[in-house]
This record gives structure tokens, sequence and C-alpha cells, in this order.
């Protein structure tokens, strides 16, 4: 008979002392297990006592935690948190240096324990350790130690970052400027500088005085690449926060202004080609997190096109109206205008309608509708100015074109504009997680208005591929959009590359594309194809939940939710080899290899598992607002429910391991798989096989003489015409 839901076998060791084997009664309260075990040991002043974990982050267990005791997890008889926390607040304000830093070492691991810190923190730990960084007596390890637990102090969100002090941020920026420090102070002094950043207005102000964006360059050349995600992390921290007006201001030496002014710096051609030269095209593999700071990088720097793309055009603002003017002069050499008023209004609208604006009388009108505003005339503006031979060529192409074949470069440019901002969602917030960056972004000063360019060349060029006429604007739109987003989606590292691609990607080879995809989607559609494609399928789900299992039992790495230092914190899962047992523990960096079962030291027996839950179902999701940068964390968010009533929560790296551990976990319960991906390789599989077997039997040689009866009957009576 299996023991109660409420009783859990464990051991509780405690130094030089036998380990005591007990079972908890979850319904006892917890101060009477801790006396009953103390008295195992004859020790008195059970209140002076806890219980902790003695394998992984070794927290505290609390009232409220004491649910998570598994069977057969070994427990650590510990002084209570109040007293661990009064003893090392004594201990580090000692006189002897040895015993400090032994102090500060053990705090550094004992802060992230939520109940510790909340124990030290109102003992005025907190000041204490400002204190100590302040006096700027502190160096090497033992700074590294206070940093570290002040760091994870804060993260727990007990105090407020506005009580932190103006001399202590000053001494925190002091070791980020200084231009030798321990790696390790560095990356401490980043990760705190843009807490103070994230989480409050005012230190947002402090901070952006004290750091300049010539200092942090520095930390871009470096070769370790921890301490360039963190300096990366911060100037987004600090260009996120910046009010609008101050991202959109002008500084005559952009290396020497303070961070707020971040339109003008990431503009600018060194620090873009510092990030392209060390980071991008470095020596190292980039990893995750650098990925997506880098993503984020990439989604505020666009996103300062917002301003202009909800801008309206005003058409009687004779500043903006001379903008459309300068587009007609450089296509149609205007300087030879008529003198007549009359003359010359007849002559500008021919040529507004040449230039294939919609409203040709006042093609201001044409810029009223947001998305794109203003930014589809600041595009036109850059290709006349900058690229003048290729838009002289655009426009009067088109123009001497048959009406119904012309391509209206004013009506595309625009519609070409509100594209271009949805496909690299212009005005949205970074999502959380993810890591979709392009390179060739980083390329170039002027990055955007060089991708519309090649752009707009593409566009006019599939006009003429399809032989379109104003009746087919839309699906020209659609072919293009498709044509960029199978280009990107190949990560060109450069514009020319780009633009390589999209040579590759012509109207034809699109068509060719879309029937070969349609062909592994449909098939044929016949009655013996159906009937083998049934027969088949059965055989080819059974290879993909074998593949998934095997991959369950290679294990993933995944993050820790809410861990804003996501490199540090990880842990790891995989499914044992006879499918009976999930193995999962945590990690202190990412795994190279597989990780031995050894040290996965939490399992889940999958009897016990009674569901999967995905995404708001989540038990760790249902607490997520619903801003977009969390949006990327919902869709990739998974949950194991199991006995009693405990869940062991995911949120996976990437789309494809979400799959694949969904699809997997449904095959281990013998429920149905039915991710994008388990569809996409059923379809890909399935028309491969079927294709294979139809091959077969399309290379069958008959032979002249009539052949011998088979002794099986034939599967297949039919016959297909390859023709």
């Amino acid at each position: 008979m299996p023991p109660p839901s409420d009783i859990v076998k464990v051991a509780i060791e405690w130094p030089g002392a036998n380990a005591q084997l007990i079972e908890i009664d979850q319904k006892k309260p917890l101060s009477s297990i801790i006396r009953e075990v103390c008295d195992g040991w004859s020790l008195s002043g059970s209140e002076q006592f806890a219980l902790r974990y003695a394998d992984g982050p070794q927290l505290y267990i609390t009232e409220q935690s004491r649910g998570e005791i598994k069977n057969g997890t070994i427990l650590r008889l510990a002084i209570s948190p109040a007293r661990a926390a009064r003893q090392l607040l004594e201990r580090i304000q000692s006189h002897g240096i040895d015993a400090r830093l032994e102090a500060l070492k053990e705090l550094a691991k004992l802060s992230a324990d939520p109940t510790f810190a909340t124990e030290f923190i109102n003992m005025e730990g907190i000041g204490t350790l400002a204190r100590l960084v302040e006096s700027g007596t502190h160096f090497g390890e033992m700074l590294a130690f206070t940093l570290t637990a002040f760091l994870e102090l804060m993260d727990h969100g007990i105090v407020s970052w506005d009580l932190i002090s103006l001399s202590f941020i000053k001494q925190i920026a002091g070791y980020v400027n200084q231009p030798m420090v321990d790696v390790s102070i560095l990356q401490r002094s980043l990760a705190i500088l843009e807490s103070m950043v994230l989480n409050s207005h005012s230190l947002y102000q402090r901070v952006a005085q004290e750091i300049t964006v010539g200092q942090l360059i520095g930390h871009l050349q470096v070769s370790n690449q921890e301490i360039q995600t963190y300096a990366i992390a911060l100037i987004n921290a600090l260009f996120l926060k910046a009010p609008e007006d101050r991202r959109q201001e002008e500084h005559t030496n952009p290396l020497d202004q303070c961070l707020t002014e971040m339109a003008s710096t990431l503009a600018q051609k060194h620090l873009r080609s510092i990030i392209l030269n060390h980071i991008i095209r470095g020596n190292r593999p980039i990893k995750a997190e650098m990925a997506h700071q880098l993503y984020v990088l990439q989604v505020l720097t666009f996103n300062l096109l917002e301003e202009r793309m909800m801008t309206k055009m005003d058409p009687t603002d004779q500043a903006q109206r001379d903008i459309i003017f300068e587009l007609r002069r450089i296509a149609f050499d205007g300087d030879n205008d008529p003198s007549g008023t009359e003359k010359r209004k007849a002559m500008y609208t021919k040529d507004y309608k040449m230039l294939g604006f919609t409203n040709h009388v006042n093609p201001a009108l044409d810029f009223t509708q947001t998305p794109p505003g203003m930014l589809a005339l600041d595009n036109m503006l850059y290709l006349a100015k900058l690229h003048q031979d290729t838009y002289i060529r655009i426009v009067l192409e088109n123009s001497s074109r048959e009406d119904k074949h012309e391509c209206p470069f004013g009506r595309c440019a625009i519609e070409l504009t509100r594209m271009l901002c949805e496909i690299l969602q212009v005005g949205e917030l970074p999502n959380e997680g993810c890591n979709d960056y392009h390179p060739m972004f980083f390329t170039h000063d002027r990055a955007w208005e060089e991708f519309f360019c090649v752009c707009i060349q593409l566009l006019n060029k599939t006009w003429k591929e399809m032989r379109a006429t104003a009746e087919d604007f839309n699906k020209v739109m659609q072919v293009v959009r498709e044509q960029i987003c199978r280009a990107l989606a190949m990560k060109p590292s450069s514009l020319e590359q780009f633009k390589s691609k999209l040579r590759n990607l012509s109207y034809s080879e699109i068509l060719r594309l879309r029937q070969s995809e349609r062909m592994s989607q449909d098939d044929f559609q016949s009655p013996p194809i159906i009937e083998l494609r049934e027969r088949i399928q059965p055989e080819i789900l059974e290879l993909i939940k074998q593949q998934r299992l095997n991959r369950l039992c290679e294990g993933s790495c995944f993050r820790k939710l809410g861990n804003r230092r996501r490199q540090e914190k990880f842990w790891f899962c995989r499914l044992s080899l006879n499918h009976k047992v999930l193995h999962y523990g945590d990690l202190d960096e990412t795994p190279q290899g597989e990780v031995p079962f050894e040290l996965l030291t939490d399992k889940i027996p999958v009897s016990d598992i009674k569901s999967v839950v995905t995404g708001k179902d989540c038990p760790h999701m249902k607490e997520k607002s619903a801003l977009k940068q969390n949006k990327e964390v919902l869709e990739l968010a998974f949950s194991i429910l199991y006995d009693p009533d405990e869940a062991l929560n995911f949120v996976a790296p990437n789309k494809y391991e979400y799959c694949i551990w969904t699809d997997g976990l449904c095959a281990l319960l013998g429920r149905e798989m039915g991710s994008d991906l388990t569809r996409s390789d059923l379809d890909t599989l399935i028309s491969m096989e079927m294709k294979l077997r139809l091959l077969d039997l399309e290379n069958i040689t008959i032979p002249e003489a009539p052949p011998p009866v088979p002794k099986e009957p034939s599967t297949y009576n039919f016959t297909y015409n390859y023709g």
C-alpha cells in the first residue's frame, strides 16, 4: 500500500553525526518537525535551527515552500535564517580581513535565498554593504563578493532601488570607468547599473550622467563575451528608459555624450563598427544572451523610426511640401519650369502622376495615413538623393511603359515602407527571450534606409517579372513580402548578401517554392495516393515519436524564469533511458555536452504525471502580465502537472525546443502530438516516403514475357502518369 500523500520520506544531515532517516508529516507544523530532529541529536534551542536542502541552491525550507519536498530528498539542519543573518552581519563588520572575506563569500551564496534575504535586509544589511562599497577600502575578491551579495539581495525586490545614494552610484560607475579592473567586479558593476536604470527613473538620470558611450566602448572590445553582453545590456537599458525627447537629440561629439542621446550614438560609425567587428564578426560564437541583447538593440534602434512613422504630413506645411517638390525636381530636372501658373500647375500634376502618387493634384495627401506617415517620404528622399541614378531609372522606366503596366513609384514606396515596418515590428517592445537579430543591420550607418532602397528595387523588378497591372498591386506586394521574409530568414551577414539572396528569389522561384511546398502539404488528391498516405502515416508518426523521446533522453537546458542575468541561472532536464523517470537539476552555466543523471538531483516518476499544459494555463504564467515583452515567454511556456498538486515549469529557449518537449511529453503520456513542428515533419516525411515509393513503381522494368503469378497479392493496384 503506498504511503499517504502527506508523508514524505527524507534524510536529514548534521555535521559530525549520522544522518536521520525520517518521515515528515506535511500536516504537522514545521517547528515541531525541527524540534524532533534536534531532539534526535540532543540539540537544544530548536527555534535557532531551520531545514535547508543539502543539494542545489540549498534554499531554506519554509511553511510556504515545504510542499516542494519530494520523497528521497536530502535535507540539512542549519542555523535559522535570522541567526545566520545576524552572525554574518557581525562578521562582515569585524576587523579581521580573513574572517570578513569568508563572511562575504558565504553571504554572496546565501543572498539568493529569499528567506535569508528578508532577514538580512530587515537588519539593515543592505545599508551595511552599501557603506562598505562607498568606503572604497574593499578590493579584489572581497569587493566582488560584496557586489554579488548586494545585487542578489536587491534582485528580490524587497527594498526600493530609489534608496541607493549618489555616492554609491558614483563608486560603482567608477569601477566601470576604470581602465583596469577585475573582471568579476566589472561584471557585477555593469549588472548593478543596469538594474538601477531598469528599476528607478531617478536612478536612470544619475547613472546616465556618470556613464558615457566612449567609456563603454572599451568594454565591447574585450575578449570576454560576458563583459560585452553586460555592456550592451546597460546601453539597451539606458536607451529603453530614455525620455523620448532625449533619444532624438543630436550632439557634437557622440563619444562624449551621455547615454540618453542614443539616436545619434547608434548611428555613429565607430560604435556600430565596434559591435560589428568585435562581437558579430568576432572569433567566438555568439551565446544566447548576447544574441538577445543584439536583438534588443536592433529593436530599440528601429523604434526610433516610430515617431516619423506615426507622423501625418501636414498638406499646409511648406517645408514638407518642398520635399515633394525636390522629388519631382530630381526626377524631371524641374529647373526648366514654365512661367505661367496654370501651365506650371498642369505640368506638376502630370509629373506627380508619373511619380506614381495617388493624389496627382496634391500628393501631400498620400502621406496622411499612419503608418507609414512621413517615414515613407523620408525613405523616398533618401533614395532620390543618395541613389539618384536608381531613383531616376525607376521613375523614368515606369513613366515610359503603357499605363496599365506602369509600376506607381509613390504608391509602391508608401506601401513598402508600411510593410517593412510590419516585418521589423517598428514600434513594438522587444520580446523577452527572443534572439532574432539580423547581422546585416549592423553593417551600415543608415541600415534602414539602405534596406528600403534594396527592397524598392526588388519591388520594381518583381512588378516587371509578373507583368503586373494596377489591379495586381496587392498580389505584387504579397510576393515581395514573401521574397523579403525568405531572404531575411537566411540571416544574410551584409546588405550585399541580402541582395544576392533576393536575386535568387525571383518571381518564378517563388512560384516554384510555393508549388513545391504545396506538393509537400497536399501531395496528390487521387484516391490511391490518399490510401497510400493513410497507410504510411502511422509508421511516420511512430518514427517522429521515437525521435522526440530520444531528444528527451538527451535532455535540454532551460533558463530560470524571472532571472535577468540569464547566463548565470540554468537548469537541465532529461528523460531516463527506460522512459520511466524525468531527472532535473540546477546548473551553474550552460552545459557543453550531455549532463550525467548523477548531477541531476531531482526526479519525477512518469507515472505521477497527470497532464501537460501550455501558455497561459501554466502556473508560472498566470501571474505574468500581458505586456508585449512577455508574449514570447508565453508562447514558449509549458508545465508538467504531477501528483499530488505539483508543477514543474518550463520556458523553452526557442520554438523548436518547445515543440520537441511538448510533443515528447505527449508521446510519453500516450497522447496525440499536435505541435506545428510535428505536422510539418509528418507532411515532409510522408511526402518523401511517398515519392520514394512512387519512384520505385515508376522505375519498374516491365519484362517482355508475362510475369509469374506473385505469391502474395499486390498491395496497390493503380497507375500514375508522371508526365
